[in-house]
């Protein structure tokens, strides 16, 4: 740990880390992203239990609609703290480091509010909590976007890249899995306390085990308010490529997103399964999606490294478009299974090349801040893909009667996927193949 801080302090501002660090500080520096990926499975996994199973059970003609009004606010708050608080961070200076006072504070805030979603006897307690949890998870959240590229070395791109959607991918797992195991025992809470200790847990290992990271930028002078202020500068304008890839990553997430907010809806509407029946099935899935992530996962970031990050994102909305399509004209749950698996292999390789991509054309000295902002595409992908997914569910099921709703759903999430893959073209990325020749 020294000796990471030592370098970090003599490299300049915005150069990439010159040493490379350990596999096992790597994978530590990586943990962070667990913790936090399993919050998000295991609430959003809560939250469609509740509206279709639970004691607040709504009419099956709206459950659309109620999760689209729960995710609005979410969305709100995300895109706006997450970037401030991640640009803030750039010039926090602490003995701490200028990542880890908001990854304290933040994680901790975090175990409040998830009590409260755990205990909520109604819908407008439940999407409140959900709503004043983004404020908190997002406080950490930006800052240890950051926090990555800050002591990743150019060769470790694609390995850093790969663990983060692993540790990504292992995090949905443990979400889901958590709830339905508590669904199976009747304490759906249970979930929720589960993954607030596993959130806990991954932070301490983060927060006492990784490098500060190297010094923060100068603020010189500036007030607080003028650094905020700053992440939301028109100057980011000028970043192309950046935005680009921001506008292929919120069509990409909302191919999938209409099929991870929707499923437990699917199974119950279009193959009409009971709560236990659909989260057993559910469990089934998450392997399945976690089997093609793994096998696709770490030959993708490999394979990004020699010919580039680009042509490996445009397989994998290829094989989105096939996977979330497959399951919207399943006939039976077992096809649906294969489309499933198909969307898993896709977002595995998704997960470990575009963040790769987004660290090769930042500017890294503001890292923070432009991580922070790439959470705009990744918080209202979601909010979008349930109001436009669950609202085309709620008008359909009027039309064709309740199950058909889903299947549309789920082919409009196939159309985002081949959207995501025309924005991705003007993006300009560095000549791996002149890289891995060398």
């Amino acid at each position: 740990m020294s000796q990471a801080v030592a370098i970090d302090a003599i490299e300049p501002a915005g150069a990439r880390p010159r040493v490379s660090l350990p596999l096992g500080h790597l994978a530590r520096l990586s943990l962070y992203w667990l913790g936090l990926t399993a919050i998000d499975a295991a609430v959003n996994n809560f939250v469609q239990n509740r509206l279709n199973y639970g004691f607040m059970a709504v009419d099956e003609f709206t459950v659309g609609r109620y999760l689209f009004l729960i995710s609005i606010p979410v969305a709100i708050i995300s895109i706006i703290i997450q970037p401030t608080v991640g640009s803030i961070s750039d010039y926090t200076v602490s003995r701490w480091g200028r990542r880890k006072p908001y990854i304290v504070f933040g994680s901790l805030l975090d175990l409040v509010f998830l009590y409260g979603i755990a205990s909520a006897n109604t819908v407008l307690m439940l999407g409140t909590f959900v709503a004043i949890l983004q404020f908190s998870t997002n406080i950490a959240r930006g800052p240890f976007q950051g926090y990555v590229p800050d002591l990743i070395t150019e060769k470790q791109v694609g390995m850093a890249s790969a663990l983060v959607g692993l540790m990504q991918i292992l995090g949905n797992v443990v979400g889901f899995t958590a709830v339905t195991v508590a669904a199976l025992l009747g304490r759906l809470e249970l979930a929720i306390a589960a993954v607030a200790i596993i959130e806990l847990v991954t932070m301490v290992a983060v927060v006492v085990r990784v490098s500060p990271g190297p010094p923060a930028k100068d603020r010189a002078g500036r007030s607080w308010l003028s650094i905020a202020a700053e992440t939301w500068g028109t100057d980011i304008l000028r970043e192309r490529s950046y935005i680009w890839l921001l506008a292929s990553r919120f069509f990409f997430l909302m191919g999938g997103g209409v099929l991870f907010n929707l499923i437990i809806t699917y199974l119950k509407q279009t193959h009409h399964l009971d709560q236990v029946a659909a989260n057993s099935t559910n469990v089934i899935v998450v392997i399945m999606v976690v089997l093609g992530n793994l096998v696709a996962i770490i030959p993708a970031a490999r394979l990004s490294d020699r010919i580039g990050r680009k042509p490996v994102i445009y397989l994998s909305c290829a094989i989105g478009f096939l996977g979330v399509g497959l399951a919207a004209v399943a006939p039976i749950v077992p096809v649906a299974i294969v489309g499933a698996t198909l969307f898993g292999a896709s977002a595995g390789m998704f997960l470990a090349v575009d963040w790769a991509l987004m660290t090769d054309i930042i500017p890294r000295v503001s890292s923070g801040r432009y991580m922070g902002l790439s959470n705009v595409a990744t918080s209202s992908s979601s909010v979008f893909a349930v109001a436009t997914g669950g609202l085309l569910l709620d008008f359909v099921n009027g039309i064709g009667g309740i199950g058909t709703g889903p299947r549309a759903a789920f082919l409009l999430g196939a159309a985002y996927y081949v959207v995501a893959a025309i924005l991705l073209r003007p993006i300009e990325e560095p000549d791996r193949r002149s890289t891995a020749a060398a």
